[in-house]
């Protein structure tokens, strides 16, 4: 048994998320979670919200309520959505907790006194119509790298370059639009990344494991232009981590907050005190600090790949330079992009499904399955209310569904509802136990090294196995001249079942539960052992016909769920 650490991106506070945050951080990192749990190995599954900065300054005035009150209610939110989803966070905190504040303002400290910080004293974008310095982010304008027009006054999110507002070519206040910009004199604190570039590109050279995704994303950072350059650690605001020297006020610094993407990846660390503090753990320290056992620890992160430059360079950068015994990552796995029909999600214009409004219509198992068996791991996908239908209804509802309704409800009218106690299984049966073996060490394989759609590819093939089984040696119609023949063909099809939701569990959730309550099986134990696995439901041992697993999506449903969720085009 092997001890992993686990965290996904750190969710936005300002709003409901879209499946494309989901399926690019939160679920894949469940389904890895739920797996290694599943094969015995002990698990930190840790999430939060970044509650942090402008963005949730601007949602709280537009809700009309204070940012600490707005943040509380939308961490609740997020909470409930994410329960509702199946994710199985061991803890969800917020950044904005005590933990986090005290953690954030050690590292400032021990930073400042490794000479990893530096006071600059600089131009900063002054908003004339707003009346407020705007952070880098609440200014867009064209890259003058890729000609992108919404590049942020941080980063194009289009090409990924790093940017400052100054090279931002038209630039305008994305809060109100107004172009009366001008630059006046501010002083702040920067992180000194450039001095760790060796440090830093060492140790992304040592992950030779990583995804080409993670690694050139991290190099491009690294060396295109200028190379790897020093970034502003605190901004002008009022909502957020006081700038503080460890427990000491910082002169000149009054009144300024830490930067958002400073302070969101140490909550990594302050989630697993929060967990404790909580009284739901022991010993975040185990998991955290070396120097206290966390070397025996596999730590894993999961983050789209607008995320990647933040978790591969700057967050490393903190740690190291700490100089302080702390945990750094493995292993990240990162996502392209999904997109919706053609276009992006937009919150503005009501285009795509909400993690909310995914729930309203469907159940959980549904959207993860999609999600997960199309993951945009080497490129880019897209969500089209087509290829969903066709998913769910063949895979979940012909395969899958169709099987254990099947094989049940024969059982039922022929033998009874417990497994057949006659017949001995001959060559074709053997046969099904060698493929369903090997399929599934393929399965654990894809499982092992985080390949998620292949990892789906396998499960569905390891379903269909069942079907074409049946199929093939038709039970009902053996029936007819050799009841024990058939009664052995019924006795392995119904053990396909408990086998198929343990292996399923990390996918689909809620149906393996149904699965397992169906067959009178109380929890799902790993199939070490195959062809022992597959004799778990011995004879006589009794179960139910479970209802409908998954109804399918009619044509209608899925037309007026497309126009409900099209949005205003541009």
């Amino acid at each position: 048994m092997a001890r992993h650490l686990i965290t996904s991106a750190i969710p936005y506070i300002n709003g409901i998320k879209h499946l494309g945050n989901l399926v690019g951080s939160q679920l894949p990192a469940d389904l890895y979670a739920r797996y290694l749990r599943a094969r015995g190995h002990e698990v930190l599954f840790l999430c939060a919200t970044d509650e942090h900065g402008t963005p949730a300054e601007l949602a709280a005035a537009k809700a009309g309520k204070p940012v600490a009150e707005y943040c509380a209610e939308m961490h609740a939110v997020q909470a409930k959505i994410t329960e509702g989803f199946g994710l199985s966070f061991d803890y969800f905190g917020r950044s904005s907790s005590p933990q986090n504040q005290k953690l954030t303002q050690h590292f400032a400290g021990v930073l400042a006194d490794q000479g990893l910080i530096e006071e600059v004293t600089e131009q900063q974008v002054y908003s004339n119509a707003d009346g407020r310095f705007l952070p880098d982010r609440y200014i867009e304008g064209t890259c003058p790298n890729c000609g992108f027009e919404s590049a942020r006054g941080d980063q194009c999110d289009n090409c990924t370059k790093q940017l400052d507002p100054v090279d931002l070519i038209d630039p305008r206040s994305t809060i109100s639009g107004s172009t009366d910009l001008e630059m006046r004199e501010t002083k702040h604190l920067f992180l000194r990344q450039s001095k760790m570039k060796d440090q830093l590109d060492a140790w992304i050279n040592s992950k030779a494991d990583w995804p080409v995704l993670t690694t050139s994303i991290a190099k491009k950072w690294l060396h295109d232009g200028d190379g790897l350059q020093d970034r502003g650690i605190t901004r002008d605001l009022d909502w957020g981590v006081p700038v503080k020297h460890g427990e000491k006020d910082w002169p000149g610094m009054e009144g300024k907050v830490f930067y958002v993407w400073f302070d969101a990846p140490i909550e990594y660390i302050a989630s697993a005190q929060e967990w404790v503090d909580a009284g739901q753990g022991t010993n975040w320290e185990r998991w955290w600090r070396t120097d206290a056992g966390a070397d025996d620890v596999r730590y894993t992160q999961f983050m789209g790949k607008d995320n990647v430059p933040f978790h591969t360079l700057s967050f490393p950068a903190t740690i190291m330079g700490s100089g302080e015994p702390w945990k750094l990552v493995d292993y990240i796995k990162s996502f392209n992009y999904l997109t919706y029909d053609g276009g992006q999600f937009s919150t503005s214009r009501g285009r795509g499904v909400f993690m909310d409004q995914a729930l309203e219509i469907l159940p959980a198992d549904y959207w993860r399955w999609w999600l997960l068996s199309h993951a945009p791991e080497t490129s880019d996908a897209e969500f089209t209310w087509e290829n969903f239908q066709s998913s769910v209804n063949k895979d979940l509802a012909d395969v899958l569904g169709n099987f254990v309704s099947r094989i049940t409800k024969f059982c039922r009218s022929k033998f009874g509802e417990a497994v057949p106690e006659a017949g001995t299984y001959g060559a074709a049966e053997e046969a099904l136990i060698a493929d369903i073996t090997a399929r599934v060490a393929k399965y654990q394989e894809h499982m092992d090294a985080i390949e998620v759609r292949k990892s789906a590819q396998e499960l569905r093939a390891i379903w269909a196995a069942g079907n074409e089984y049946l199929q093939a040696e038709a039970p009902w119609t053996t029936f007819k001249t050799d009841a024990d023949k058939a009664a052995a063909q019924v006795r392995l099809a119904l053990n396909l079942i408990p086998l198929y939701a343990t292996l399923s569990a990390p996918f689909i959730p809620t149906a393996s539960q149904q699965m397992l309550k169906a067959m009178r099986l109380p929890d799902a134990i790993w199939p070490d052992d195959v062809p022992a696995a597959l004799g778990l439901l011995s004879p006589g041992h009794a179960f139910d016909v479970p209802e409908v697993m998954f109804a399918k999506i009619s044509d209608e449903d899925r037309e007026a769920w497309s126009e409900r969720f099209a949005g205003t085009r541009d």
